[in-house]
């Protein structure tokens, strides 16, 4: 397994939605040929997903000095550019390491790679299926619970609200700068969509009343450029938690964030 020392060593800082990998940083190890709990607080996997056609990372935290079986998870959903290792760039792990050792019942994140807001949008590729389907078992594979929480930033933002209309049994569903679009020009201006039927069956916005609002967190920052579609959202929604403080969409304002986010999760997950 990889260390957590190791990884961040080797990772570049996030920039945005996305990050990009230093050359130096060392490569995912093989899925273990048994079960079993992560050894280190931070592991990265190079599993593959039928669903999306494709290898992606599993990267996994867990707080230090915990014992990781059985543990709750939350799924980690990331930006648009970024990957699965972008949560280690933002400083999850120390993050919810301080967040366990503040009080907050001990939790697991599963962080994915995902693409084209984290749904089916006709390209055989499709990371909704994967976080249904797939997901679940590579958890208990390795002696973590399902997931029972969800949280994404910007376009993983979207992934998560999408991820919590088809789960109503989640726990905790928390987003960061959600990407979301008022209107189908404002959609199809990301040239993601392949229509705006596909859009209309996606958008957050126009569903609601399918998000669970006692278990919803929201925070956006007062500058960034989906302030408006966020507070769209908010008065829609009633979310239980809603947050906008000042920043940018960008790295800075997530880790500013992260301990209210991972303290909203790790105790609903209790």
């Amino acid at each position: 397994m990889l260390s957590r020392r190791g990884l961040l060593a080797g990772s570049a800082l996030a920039l945005l939605a996305g990050c990009s990998a230093a050359p130096s940083e060392p490569p995912a190890v093989p899925v273990p040929s048994h079960p079993m709990a992560p050894l280190d607080p931070v592991t990265v996997q190079r599993v593959h997903s039928m669903a999306r056609g494709t290898d992606v990372d599993l990267v996994l935290i867990t707080p230090e000095g915990v014992p990781s079986s059985g543990l709750p998870v939350c799924l980690a959903l990331h930006g648009r550019g970024a990957r699965a290792r972008t949560f280690l760039d933002l400083g999850v792990p120390s993050a919810l390491t301080a967040a366990v050792r503040a009080g907050v019942p001990p939790f697991a994140v599963a962080a994915l790679d995902g693409d084209h807001y984290w749904v089916d949008v006709g390209a055989g590729d499709d990371p909704q299926r994967m976080l249904t389907e797939e997901v679940p078992g590579w958890l208990m594979g390795r002696d973590l619970s399902p997931a029972s929480a969800v949280f994404g930033i910007s376009m993983g933002g979207f992934g998560a609200l999408r991820f919590a209309r088809a789960h109503s049994d989640l726990k905790a569903v928390a987003t960061a700068s959600a990407a979301l679009f008022v209107s189908w020009p404002d959609a199809r201006s990301r040239k993601v969509f392949s229509g705006e039927e596909n859009w209309r069956a996606e958008e957050p916005l126009l569903h609601t009343e399918d998000l669970p609002a006692d278990r919803l967190g929201i925070w956006c920052g007062e500058s960034d450029p989906f302030l408006g579609a966020d507070r769209k959202l908010i008065k829609a929604a009633n979310p239980a938690v809603s947050s906008f403080s000042p920043g940018k969409h960008e790295a800075e304002y997530w880790r500013g964030i992260l301990p209210d986010v991972l303290k909203f999760v790790g105790q609903r997950l209790s």
